[in-house]
């Protein structure tokens, strides 16, 4: 049934029978600790037998689990070079004391996180895992292997993983990969409902569909495996664009740099351009308080300039 389908004994408004918009969303238990070489769609069918899965359905699955059964597990103590391996370009770096440095790196898949994905949680103790090396064709095989087992059409995969964001605080699940679902709802060029039209409005459909599952998974129960239902119109006969369409492309990111990054850059460049470095001090203080001005100096955790 779609979210928007009629919804028996569900609220009505007087003016006829309820069309509520429903989402339902389970995380089954008993999935085990999944192993390099294991059959990862085979476990998941497994769990998933007595889910009673209907066409229009989304399983999700942590990009862990899939990692682990393709083998991207390295040893622990490599860990920081497994970070350089599976960096592409440096966004930010700072220093932690009495720990190694946080990065936050565009990674080979193009997503911009912490540590390029490397993860230490929910693994054996002395290993860490990286991302599939192709999430999207992990998401399209395992959604092959179900829709053969269910007998299903029309089935949706998106696989997981934990990012921060440049503006919040706090952690959310986002798809790394995805197969028969809309991963991105277009709007632009109809009206909301005012009437007023819709001009930059896309919606991340399969990130909101990450986010939920985790809601119902967790990070500590076990739980890998989660069903959405009721996103039944975003649900396709073909595997899709994958979740790749996601990544923004390097001429619409305006945060390609971090801020420390960015204040070296410059300083390194008025430094060559004036010659001296009392001539690039004041130029790097000029543009410093014309760029951020009073903001950086009252409340916003950046430090200013000496002597301002």
């Amino acid at each position: 049934m779609s979210e928007h389908d009629a919804a028996p004994g569900g609220p009505d408004d007087g003016a006829g029978p309820s069309r509520s918009a429903r989402l339902t969303v389970w995380a089954p238990e008993g999935l085990g600790e999944v192993r390099p070489g294991d059959d990862l769609a085979a476990l998941v069918g497994d769990l998933l037998a007595g889910e009673a899965l209907a066409d229009g359905d989304v399983v999700v699955v942590t990009s862990k689990i899939v990692s682990k059964a393709e083998g991207r597990v390295v040893a622990a103590v490599d860990r920081e070079q497994a970070i350089t391996d599976e960096t592409v370009r440096v966004v930010a770096t700072r220093e932690r004391p009495g720990q190694p440095p946080l990065r936050i790196v565009e990674n080979r898949l193009g997503l911009v996180m912490a540590a390029a994905g490397v993860d230490a949680s929910n693994t054996p103790e002395g290993t860490v895992l990286l991302l599939p090396l192709d999430p999207d064709a992990s998401a399209r095989a395992l959604r092959a292997a179900l829709r053969a087992r269910f007998g299903l059409d029309r089935l949706g995969v998106v696989v997981t993983d934990t990012a921060g964001r440049a503006w919040r605080d706090g952690l959310v699940d986002v798809a790394v990969g995805a197969a028969g679902i809309v991963v991105a709802d277009d709007l632009r060029g109809g009206v909301d409902t005012h009437g007023r039209p819709l001009s930059v409005t896309v919606t991340a459909v399969a990130d909101e569909v990450a986010a939920a599952s985790e809601l119902v998974r967790g990070k500590a129960t076990g739980r890998a495996v989660a069903v959405v239902r009721g996103l039944d119109r975003y649900v396709g006969d073909d595997d899709g664009p994958g979740a790749r369409v996601l990544v923004r492309s390097s001429t619409d990111d305006l945060f390609r740099e971090g801020s420390a990054e960015a204040y070296a850059r410059g300083y390194a460049a008025a430094r060559r351009e004036h010659g001296s470095a009392a001539a690039s001090e004041a130029a790097y203080a000029d543009g410093y308080r014309e760029g951020f001005g009073e903001g950086f100096r009252e409340g916003s955790g950046h430090e200013p300039l000496p002597g301002d």
